[in-house]
C-alpha cells in the first residue's frame, strides 16, 4: 500500500529539497519511490537531479490546455522515479493547483513511497495542498528557535487537515550545536521522532 509524505518546513532555505531527495534515494533500497516536485512556483529539483532540459513537467499537468499525461512527466533518476516541476513564471500564473490531487493519485497507483517536495510557508492553497494530500508529514529543520516556530506552524495546520507528523529532520547542524538536546526537546512538541540530523557541510553544497 502506497503512502505518501509530504516533505515541509515553514521556511525555504532549510534543505527541503536536498533531503527529499536524499530520503527518496535511502527508500528506493527496498522500496519504489517516486519523488514530485510540489513546489509549483520556486521548482529546483530539476537542479539538483540535473535535468534541466525536460520538455514535459508538473507545470504542463496543472494546465488544462497542455493535454499533457501523467506518465510523459515521469523520469528515471537515481534509483527512482522523479516528476519535476518547471521554472516558468507564466506556467506557474496558468497552472491550476485543484489538478494536483488527480496526479498525485495516479502517481501513487503505481509506487509504494510518493514524497511530494513541498513549497516553504502556508500562504496559498498551491502551498499548502501537498499537505494536504499527504498521509504524513516529514518537517525539516534547522536547530534554531525561529525554525523550530515555524516548523510548529507547520505540524499545527497538517493536523488540522489530518496529516500527521512522520519526524522532524534537521538539516544544515553545526559542530557547536547540541543537536541531541535539541532533539529531545524537540520531541515534547512534534508527532515524531528526530529522523536524522544532517551536517553542515562543503560536500553537500558541491553536490
Amino acid at each position: 500500500m502506497v503512502e505518501a509524505f509530504a516533505v515541509a518546513s515553514g521556511k525555504g532555505g532549510t534543505g527541503k529539497t536536498s533531503n527529499t531527495l536524499s530520503l527518496g534515494m535511502a527508500l528506493s533500497e527496498e522500496y519504489d519511490v517516486t519523488v514530485v516536485d510540489a513546489d509549483t512556483g520556486m521548482a529546483n529539483l530539476l537542479f539538483h537531479v540535473r535535468l534541466t532540459d525536460v520538455e514535459t513537467t508538473l507545470h504542463n499537468l496543472l494546465i488544462d490546455e497542455c493535454g499533457a499525461k501523467v506518465e510523459n512527466t515521469v523520469y528515471e533518476r537515481f534509483g527512482m522515479r522523479v516528476v519535476l516541476c518547471g521554472t516558468s513564471l507564466s506556467a506557474f500564473e496558468r497552472a491550476d493547483p485543484d489538478r494536483l490531487q488527480d496526479v498525485v493519485a495516479e502517481l501513487a497507483s503505481e509506487t509504494d513511497v510518493l514524497l511530494l517536495d513541498s513549497p516553504a510557508a502556508l500562504g496559498s492553497k498551491s502551498v499548502v495542498l501537498p499537505v494536504i494530500l499527504a498521509d504524513r508529514v516529514v518537517v525539516v529543520l534547522q536547530p534554531t528557535i525561529p525554525s523550530l516556530s515555524d516548523g510548529l506552524k507547520v505540524q499545527e495546520y497538517a493536523r488540522s487537515c489530518g496529516t500527521e507528523t512522520a519526524g522532524v529532520l534537521f538539516n544544515k547542524v553545526h559542530e557547536d550545536e547540541n543537536v541531541v538536546a535539541i532533539a529531545d526537546k524537540s520531541e515534547r512538541y512534534f508527532g515524531g521522532p528526530t529522523l536524522a540530523a544532517v551536517p553542515d557541510d562543503d560536500a553537500a553544497r558541491a553536490a
